[in-house]
C-alpha cells in the first residue's frame, strides 16, 4: 500500500501546496521580475534604493509630493508607497483570481513575517525599519489587503454607504500610514484623513467610470444609479445621458463635501505635510471641477487635469506653507474652487 493511501489528508495537503505554489508562481510570472522575492534578504539601503526606484517610476503626483517632506522621512514614504504599489499590482494586474489571491495571501504572511523580524523581501526589510521608527500598527497594512482581496469578488455596491465601506480598506488606512508616520495618532485627525482620503477614492471612481467597467467594476451606487434612471447599459453605450449626467452631478457633490469635511486637518499638522494634505486635496477637488466642466460626461472621454493645471495647484499648495491663510483649510466652507 503507498504512503498517499495510508495518510490521505497528508497527502491532500501536500498537493493544496503544490497548487497554491504553483498559482503564486503563474502570478510573479503577470507582474514585473523585480517583484519577486531575492535569493537572500537586501540589506537596509538595497531595501529602500530599490523602494525608491519604484516610487520614482510609478506615481509622478507621489513622488513630486515627497520633496516637500523631510529628507528624514521620505526612505519611510517610499517603503509605504512600494508596499501599496505592489500589493495594488497583485489585486489589479495579474488577470487571474485565484493567482491574485495567492499572491496577496504570501504578501499577507510576509507582512506578519515583517512584525516578526523575518524581513526576506526590499519592500518589507526596508518597511520593517519605517514600522520600527514610527511605531506603525500592522492593521492598515492588512486594511489595505482586505480591500484587493474584496476587488476579486465584488463588482457593484449597493448603496454608497457600501462605496465608503469599501474606501474604509482601499484608501483610508493610506492616510493613516502618512499620519503615524508624521508622529501623529489621534482620532480627531484619523477622522479628518478618512474623510479626504475617501473623497479622493470618489473622485478617481467618477474620473474612472469607463475604465473600471472595463474591468466588469462599478463604484457607483447601485441605488443611486436606479434613483436617477442610469444602468450599466448607459456605461457600456457609452453615452452620458441626462439621467447619467444628473446620477454624476449628485455623486460629484458628495465627493466634494467630503473633502471640505476633511479640510481642517490641513491646519492641524505640520508645515511639511500640509503642503502635501493640500496639494492631494486640490488635486481631487480639481478632478471633481474638470467633470464639472465636461458637463458630467466622463464616457465620452476620461477627465484629466493638464500639467499646467497641476504645476499650478502646487504652486498654490507651497505658498500655504509660508502664508497659512492661503491653505484650502482656512477658507469658508462653500463650494471650493
Amino acid at each position: 500500500m503507498s504512503t498517499a493511501a495510508l495518510h490521505p489528508e497528508s497527502e491532500a495537503s501536500r498537493q493544496e501546496q503544490i497548487g497554491r505554489e504553483q498559482l503564486i508562481e503563474r502570478g510573479w510570472d503577470a507582474l514585473p521580475a523585480s517583484y519577486r522575492f531575492p535569493e537572500k534578504a537586501p540589506t537596509l539601503d538595497e531595501s529602500r534604493a530599490w523602494c525608491k526606484r519604484l516610487t520614482a517610476t510609478h506615481y509622478e503626483n507621489f513622488h513630486v509630493a515627497t520633496w516637500f517632506l523631510p529628507e528624514r522621512l521620505r526612505p519611510h514614504f517610499h517603503a509605504i508607497y512600494a508596499y501599496c504599489r505592489v500589493s495594488d499590482d497583485m489585486g489589479d494586474e495579474v488577470g487571474n483570481t485565484e493567482q491574485s489571491l495567492a499572491l496577496l495571501d504570501l504578501w499577507g504572511r510576509e507582512l506578519d513575517a515583517c512584525y516578526e523580524g523575518r524581513a526576506r523581501h526590499p519592500v518589507f526589510v526596508a518597511l520593517a525599519e519605517t514600522i520600527r521608527a514610527c511605531s506603525i500598527p500592522r492593521e492598515p497594512f492588512a486594511d489595505l489587503l482586505t480591500a484587493f482581496r474584496r476587488d476579486q469578488f465584488v463588482r457593484r455596491y449597493a448603496t454608497m454607504e457600501d462605496v465608503l465601506g469599501y474606501c474604509r480598506y482601499s484608501a483610508n488606512p493610506v492616510g493613516r500610514l502618512v499620519l503615524y508616520t508624521c508622529g501623529y495618532f489621534d482620532e480627531e485627525r484619523f477622522r479628518l484623513s478618512d474623510a479626504t482620503c475617501s473623497a479622493l477614492q470618489l473622485a478617481n471612481f467618477w474620473q474612472d467610470v469607463s475604465v473600471d467597467f472595463a474591468r466588469n467594476r462599478v463604484y457607483l451606487p447601485q441605488d443611486d444609479m436606479r434613483r436617477f434612471g442610469a444602468s450599466d447599459a448607459t456605461i457600456e453605450q457609452g453615452i452620458a445621458t441626462p439621467e447619467f449626467r444628473a446620477l454624476l452631478k449628485h455623486e460629484v457633490e458628495f465627493a466634494r463635501n467630503l473633502f471640505i469635511r476633511g479640510l481642517p486637518l490641513i491646519n492641524m499638522v505640520s508645515r511639511d505635510l500640509a503642503v502635501d494634505l493640500d496639494l492631494f486635496s486640490r488635486g481631487g477637488l480639481e478632478i471633481l471641477n474638470v467633470i464639472e466642466k465636461q458637463d458630467y460626461d466622463v464616457l465620452s472621454g476620461r477627465p484629466a487635469i493638464s500639467k499646467r493645471t497641476k504645476l499650478q495647484l502646487a504652486l498654490r499648495a507651497v505658498s500655504g506653507k509660508f502664508l497659512p491663510f492661503l491653505r484650502l483649510g482656512s477658507r469658508s466652507r462653500g463650494k471650493v474652487a
